[in-house]
């Protein structure tokens, strides 16, 4: 059978998480699923990247291997590009005559023949689809604002809230406008090159200019006499004058600089000095900037405030609401009540990736929401995944998971020192009033106190 065709592919993506998540490791990314799209359709990496507008490098350097890694390990043989189409055509035919056989009793409840045809929930959402739950109040400041000339807007959440997921609805809106688009994912940038503001910045505007299908001239604009900032400034107001309509230039992932001070210290304000550009200067008008990032930033800037403090339209990505939770499950064919959003309210408190996760099971009738709930805060439940990739990188970081068990620990929200509580936010682990923390959900408060007692038992 072949695997081209999108119903068939979508199932054996579906099946490969399944898999991968019975083994103790996370989903297929975003940037993964696109890469075995594109070698089923005996793509290279170049043409996937091409159609993606992503960074060859970044695909074959960095992405490929750590995916034929993870398949050689699923699939118990040594899977390459060149043997990858064969070994996934094999494994889709044994799935496929498994599934004509029945179901025993033992059997995972993701091969029942009654089990729904939903998608397993992994990175971004992609656009059409019916479980993409809109923030309207959020997105109609944001569509409202991208129309502004010379708009800034700075979107910020801790990681899985879903603001991919947000961008990639922005840049339709603003592609449905006739705007032109950009999205520079910044952990695309290798760490050679966020050493180095110079390299950084030429960076930036060679990915800039082949997004957009322009000519690279970047050694025309580029003058170490004036310094890498002033070129790429100029740089950028060159692609600008080239342009018939406005452009919305998105930085994604923005707190990936953030731990290289040198570059956050000019690249930070030079992002704000394009802003106010945009005040003076008619042709910068064109620029709408998107600001992406999963926390405050925390690097010594030396500077009196943050570069961005006051300026643009800040937005922060909040929990799914009862309402919203109530809506999801509709869509993935669950009659919920009050009662039952209540119930899983009161474990992750709409916390968006792990809302999905468990709606997609729930889908299946195989389980229900009660089963769910009890296994919730063991490895034995569906957050195992999501919830030792927290563990490991506490436990590789002990100070950080000291301020963790503090915060888990208390009765109230707590002070901790403003580093640990960056990074303690930046994975979605805490909320943040203020100063003072406290755990983001009720799942990570009980889990990790039992985890932390049972290391204190060992010890």
């Amino acid at each position: 059978m072949s695997l081209v065709g999108s119903q068939a592919f979508n199932a054996l993506i579906e099946k490969l998480n399944h898999h991968l998540v019975d083994n103790h490791q996370d989903c297929l990314s975003a940037t993964e699923i696109l890469i075995l799209q594109g070698i089923l359709q005996d793509q290279t990496y170049n043409q996937i990247a091409e159609e993606c507008a992503y960074s060859t490098v970044y695909f074959s350097n960095v992405v490929a291997p750590k995916l034929w890694r993870r398949l050689s390990t699923l699939l118990g043989k040594r899977v390459t590009k060149k043997n990858s189409r064969v070994l996934l055509e094999l494994y889709w035919a044994n799935h496929s005559q498994a599934q004509t056989q029945p179901t025993s009793s033992s059997s995972p409840f993701w091969l029942s023949p009654t089990s729904q045809s939903f998608s397993y929930p992994s990175g971004a959402i992609p656009l059409g689809s019916q479980f993409y739950i809109q923030r309207r109040s959020i997105e109609e400041k944001i569509y409202r604002g991208i129309e502004q000339p010379g708009a800034l807007l700075r979107i910020k959440a801790p990681q899985e809230m879903g603001k991919t997921s947000l961008l990639l609805r922005i840049l339709e809106y603003g592609t449905s406008l006739g705007y032109y688009t950009v999205n520079l994912d910044l952990q695309q940038a290798d760490q050679e090159i966020l050493t180095n503001v110079n390299r950084f910045l030429r960076w930036v505007c060679a990915n800039l200019t082949y997004q957009l299908n322009l000519e690279a001239k970047l050694d025309e604009y580029w003058d170490e006499d004036i310094g890498s900032s002033v070129s790429c400034t100029l740089y950028l107001h060159s692609i600008l004058e080239q342009l018939d309509q406005p452009l919305i230039l998105a930085f994604d992932e923005v707190n990936q600089i953030f731990e290289y001070p040198k570059i956050a210290k000019s690249f930070l304000p030079l992002l704000r000095s394009w802003y106010e550009e945009t005040k003076e200067v008619s042709i910068w008008r064109k620029l709408r900037l998107v600001v992406i990032h999963s926390t405050e930033i925390y690097v010594p800037l030396q500077l009196n405030q943050s570069p961005f403090s006051n300026v643009g339209l800040p937005l922060e990505l909040p929990n799914f609401s009862s309402e919203e939770v109530q809506e999801l499950a509709k869509r993935y064919s669950l009659t919920w009540g009050k009662s039952e959003v209540n119930q899983l309210m009161s474990v992750i408190d709409g916390h968006p990736a792990l809302v999905h996760l468990t709606l997609y099971y729930l889908s299946h009738k195989e389980i229900t929401l009660n089963q769910l709930i009890k296994d919730v805060p063991t490895l034995s439940g569906i957050y195992a995944a999501h919830l030792r990739r927290h563990q490991v990188s506490l436990q590789e970081q002990p100070e950080l998971a000291q301020a963790c068990l503090s915060i888990m620990s208390a009765q109230e929200p707590v002070s901790i020192e403003p580093t640990l509580a960056y990074k303690l936010y930046s994975m979605g682990l805490i909320n943040l009033n203020g100063d003072r923390a406290f755990p983001r959900i009720p799942l990570y408060q009980q889990y990790f106190q039992q985890q932390f007692q049972h290391y204190d038992q060992k010890e």
